[in-house]
């Protein structure tokens, strides 16, 4: 059997597991509920939730990965009891990485997009209604939507398919700290506009009336702030296991899990810093979602001094957070094929880029030429492709790999922890197995049901 290939350093699998969870919802939807359920306030509740909910599934993730030595298509294979079925849920995970990227991959595409059209100075001196235009504009365009998007896979890809060394670790590496750098240029800009304190106070600022002030009071608050940490990290689908397969066992992988988890909670930190003060300086309301980036910020940016240059560094910092999310599950997807059917990765990554190409089809259409396809409480393609990512995929997942992590009918506790303790670091908390065993899964199933109750619930 063929050595599986290893990260150079314990940095380059920090960086790239970090740059899997690093994805747009960190700076679309993290500071807007963050402001919208009291700041500081919510934060707090937040990084409770990082630390009981998600952390504990991660280990979980990458000890499976680290324990099989193999993605999530064959990990279950390797580790289940004799006669067991947790196998089947290796066609979930997969199917969980390719409905990511049937979408990710417009979005990454937009990004491409902006630079562009900031780096050209296409809003420089036009009034709110043509930024507002253009968004829409481009989504009409599928020829120009689908040249964005093949161009992103074909990066990606290209990326990949120097190895993991030399292609996925070292040009992670580059764009994570080109990614943390510009962050902090723009945040001291951000920080340093007039009228900016205003913003400032309400992101930092702890006003916990908000948690009870919000449309379903403290519970809503509560589980936003629940929902939010669960999410962000992506669990669930095996998009971090792979990583896990990667490395050795020099080190435990709790203390490596707090570290990806700090720096994805300091990229989301960091994004409010950036937008909110912004916002107050101009005197415009953060919105949320799209409109966020796309009409809300590219105002700012026609307003302020120097706008051109500023607006077009905060895309190319988009650009590398979706980029890096993309290249890391197109790493996992290669993986796939190669852990199946024993590819090479020449030929996996040939095979992957006209299938992915071909799946990013429908979101495309989604929004112009089949833009009458819509589902109630759901929207069109690409929130169906979400919706069914994030709604179904990631909790029922996580709750798979917790049930197998912890039952005697599956891998089981001893070995989890064995494998999870495995190395110099942190360990696991074992005394509370309890929690991890039965009250974690039953959290997780909770946030599947509010899910749902949450999307069709509504009149």
């Amino acid at each position: 059997m063929k050595e599986r290939e290893k990260f150079s350093s314990r940095l380059g699998f920090i960086l790239i597991s970090a740059g899997c969870a690093i994805g747009l919802g960190n700076v679309w939807r993290f500071p807007y509920i963050t402001g919208q359920y009291g700041g500081a306030a919510f934060v707090l509740i937040y990084l409770l939730f990082l630390l009981i909910l998600g952390l504990p599934i991660m280990v979980m993730e990458f000890s499976v990965g680290r324990a099989s030595q193999l993605s999530a298509a064959r990990s279950f294979h390797a580790l289940e009891p004799k006669g067991s079925k947790w196998h089947l849920y290796s066609y979930g995970a997969m199917l969980g990485n390719y409905l990511l990227m049937a979408f990710y991959t417009t979005v990454g595409g937009w990004m491409i997009a902006y630079v562009y059209k900031m780096a050209k100075g296409e809003f420089v001196g036009v009034d709110p209604t043509y930024i507002t235009d253009s968004f829409s504009v481009m989504l009409s365009n599928p020829v120009y939507m689908g040249i964005c998007m093949v161009v992103t896979v074909l990066i990606c890809f290209g990326v990949c398919s120097f190895g993991l060394r030399n292609g996925v670790e070292k040009i992670n590496k580059i764009m994570m700290v080109c990614l943390l750098g510009i962050m902090i240029v723009l945040v001291f800009r951000s920080l340093t506009l007039e009228g900016a304190g205003e913003g400032l106070n309400f992101y930092l600022r702890p006003d916990f009336s908000k948690l009870f002030d919000a449309p379903g009071g403290l519970f809503e608050s509560v589980f936003a702030a629940m929902g939010q940490a669960f999410f962000t990290l992506s669990l669930g689908i095996g998009a971090l296991a792979i990583f896990g397969s990667y490395i050795g066992k020099e080190r435990s992988l709790t203390g490596e899990a707090i570290s990806i988890t700090v720096l994805d909670t300091f990229v989301a930190l960091m994004s409010g810093l950036i937008i909110f003060p912004a916002c107050s300086a101009f005197g415009i309301q953060a919105d949320s979602g799209p409109n966020l980036l796309y009409v809300t910020l590219p105002n700012i940016f026609n307003k302020m001094a120097g706008g051109r240059i500023w607006g077009t560094l905060f895309f190319i910092f988009m650009a590398a957070a979706a980029f890096s999310t993309i290249i890391a599950v197109f790493e996992n997807i290669i993986s796939f094929g190669m852990d199946l059917w024993g590819w090479s990765r020449k030929k996996t990554i040939i095979f992957n880029l006209f299938f992915v190409l071909l799946i990013s089809i429908p979101c495309i259409l989604g929004f112009n030429l089949w833009s009458g396809f819509q589902i109630p409480h759901v929207g069109n393609i690409q929130d169906l492709e979400d919706f069914l990512v994030s709604n179904n995929l990631l909790p029922l997942g996580s709750m798979v790999y917790l049930i197998f992590c912890t039952s005697r009918y599956g891998w089981g506790w001893k070995n989890f922890i064995a494998e999870a303790d495995a190395g110099e670091g942190l360990k696991f908390p074992k005394q509370l197995r309890v929690y991890f065993t039965w009250i974690l899964p039953a959290i997780v199933f909770f946030i599947f049901i509010m899910g749902y109750i949450q999307k069709f619930g509504a009149n």
